[in-house]
């Protein structure tokens, strides 16, 4: 199965280390998808938009954006504006995933149309079951908007297989 089969998640962080604990908690639970990482909102409308560099990117959203809030360039909640008040993607679920617990942040997100607000876990193995949980449900239970790349029957079956299997 090719890659472009599979749903795309796109990633906007810009602490390597946070980068890297993504994906390697992504690739740990045989999440196949496909991850595209920016480091900046700007790179993020680029992408999201497909002008710059990523004028001649494949066609197709996201089946979900995992955003963090402090950003260079463009912040968060400006990435998360431009996304929702976009008649061609404003259905593309949001998950802002950022160190804040400030309440404001909570709030603005919400009223911008934010699908879910985590904190990220400070504990290296939470964090990681964390990514997991958010990778399972977004990527792959949850039924995107039209768009969206669509993932192969194998990708289902591979859930089940990890959800049968003892921990």
């Amino acid at each position: 199965m090719s890659v472009t089969a599979l749903k795309r998640i796109l990633l906007v962080e810009d602490n390597i280390n946070d980068i890297e604990l993504t994906l390697a908690a992504l690739a740990e639970n045989r999440l196949a998808n496909e991850v595209v990482v920016v480091r900046d909102g700007e790179e993020a409308l680029d992408y999201l938009f497909r002008r710059g560099i990523f004028k001649m990117r494949a066609e197709g959203l996201p089946a979900v954006v995992l955003l963090d809030l402090k950003l260079p360039k463009v912040d968060g909640l400006e990435v998360l504006e431009k996304i929702k008040e976009s008649a061609d993607m404003g259905g593309v679920p949001v998950v802002m995933l950022t160190a804040s617990r400030e309440e404001q942040d909570l709030v603005r997100s919400y009223k911008l149309g934010v699908n879910a607000y985590v904190v990220k876990p400070v504990d290296f193995h939470e964090f990681v079951e964390a990514i997991k949980e958010l990778g399972l449900f977004w990527a792959v239970i949850n039924q995107p908007p039209p768009g969206s790349l669509q993932p192969p029957p194998s990708a289902l079956s591979t859930i089940k297989s990890m959800k049968s299997e003892p921990e």
